[in-house]
């Protein structure tokens, strides 16, 4: 029989291979394309910014390639060597085997899992954005993050762990139950920590100041039945040209935020458009949706890890001796990462279907398809999308639909007739 340390090699090594082939499809799908611009989107970008468009993606395809080899060498690595063990025997022995003492194996781990990843992110950054015109952070800004980043972690992270914890190994033969129900309430509670207190740790925001474009995006929000306290615009400029638009918290925590880069790039129509969308996500239900489907995969996932803890080959195919919760949440945690990847079409699936329905309740709250095209057409062609991606390659990695597929939909519902 196959043991956890073997499945996990050969998950490691199939979803590898896998990301390897759908890379080689997408840049061959590029290469079929080059040069030569679809007349459905010469409307939108002249053929050299076409051209500029396929290198950003057959660059940053070349670059996942290399990062998939080395995230899976590195996850080889800790399986296969042992760390993981030696690092527990010897943290215990420092600190004891108490609730506070595995919240902080486990951020102590996962902080210690994402340094070899910095080399690629710093690529990608300094290298790879800043070569195509869209980087805009500095060295010591990125280091800042990633600093306040681990020490957000700490404050944050150890403390709730050891809650999770302490329910878990209290919860009696229901553990997994008040586990799952500790962990939704965190998360919970984390929306509307994480906007309010976390976030402008990194960012600033400030309230938009153009009053006539303020009075009419909240009219907009009023009349999509959207309640926002207030509407703030975030400085993204000060790491990246790339642009987005969301909104945050829940109840009367709950405002619209504009990055600075979308305003400059759009007119007032298009912000409406876009903040429609944005709204349309909210009226159709995909928060709650999502927040739903989350909250039962979490809870599935905490049924299995109740029977993986009782499984004595869960811990000794790792060479990890006994049933702690520390190494049982850590050992799970990165074979979740290996088994999810699998699911990732299904959830984009439902991803794509909840930015169709978003789309076209723009198009019924504004009035007509126009601006919310015309704001796609310039933030595809501001930040050099791949317009014509291999089907297999979106249908694995694409949470929207692509600009085609969106634009289509959109004109079907036109020639419906479906208004507001």
């Amino acid at each position: 029989m196959i043991s956890f340390l073997e499945f996990a090699l050969a998950g490691i090594g199939l979803q590898l291979v896998v990301q390897i082939l759908l890379g080689r499809l997408n840049m061959r799908e590029l290469a079929r394309h080059r040069g030569k611009l679809p007349p459905a989107f010469s409307e939108m970008m002249d053929a050299e910014t076409y051209r500029r468009a396929g290198d950003y993606s057959w660059a940053k395809l070349r670059l996942a390639r290399w990062e998939h080899i080395w995230e899976a060498g590195v996850l080889v690595l800790v399986f296969a060597s042992g760390v993981l063990p030696w690092f527990w025997e010897l943290w215990t022995g420092w600190w004891g085997g108490g609730a506070w003492a595995g919240a902080g194996f486990l951020v102590a781990c996962m902080l210690g899992l994402s340094v070899p990843g910095l080399p690629w992110e710093w690529w990608a950054q300094f290298r790879l954005e800043a070569h195509f015109g869209f980087n805009r952070s500095t060295l010591g800004l990125w280091l800042s993050d990633r600093l306040k980043g681990a020490l957000l972690s700490v404050v944050l992270g150890v403390p709730l762990l050891w809650l999770l914890i302490v329910v878990v190994e209290r919860g009696g033969a229901l553990w997994w139950l008040w586990g799952w129900l500790a962990l939704t309430s965190i998360k919970l509670v984390l929306a509307v920590v994480i906007p309010w207190w976390v976030l402008p740790l990194f960012n600033k925001f400030t309230p938009l100041e153009d009053a006539g474009l303020r009075e009419r995006l909240m009219g907009l929000a009023d009349r999509g039945g959207f309640a926002a306290g207030s509407i703030h615009v975030m400085d993204g400029s000060r790491r990246s040209t790339h642009a987005n638009a969301l909104f945050t918290g829940f109840g009367r925590f709950r405002r619209i935020v504009l990055f600075d880069t979308l305003l400059a790039k759009c007119g007032a129509e298009e912000l409406e458009a876009v903040l429609a969308h944005e709204i349309g996500h909210y009226r159709r239900g995909h928060i709650w949706k999502g927040l739903l489907l989350g909250g039962v995969l979490s809870l599935a996932g905490f049924f299995v890890l109740g029977w993986l803890r009782q499984t004595s080959a869960f811990f000794t195919d790792f060479g990890f001796e006994g049933g702690a919760t520390a190494p049982a949440f850590l050992l799970f945690a990165l074979l979740a990462g290996v088994v999810g990847f699998w699911f990732q079409p299904l959830g984009n699936a439902l991803s794509r279907k909840h930015e169709y329905e978003a789309d076209d309740f723009a198009r019924r709250l504004v009035g007509s398809s126009g601006p919310l095209v015309r704001a796609l057409r310039g933030l595809a062609r501001d930040n050099l999308a791949n317009l014509t991606p291999h089907p297999a390659y979106s249908t694995f990695y694409y949470s929207h639909p692509t600009l085609a597929e969106r634009f289509a939909a959109l004109e079907r519902a036109e020639a419906a007739g479906g208004g507001r």
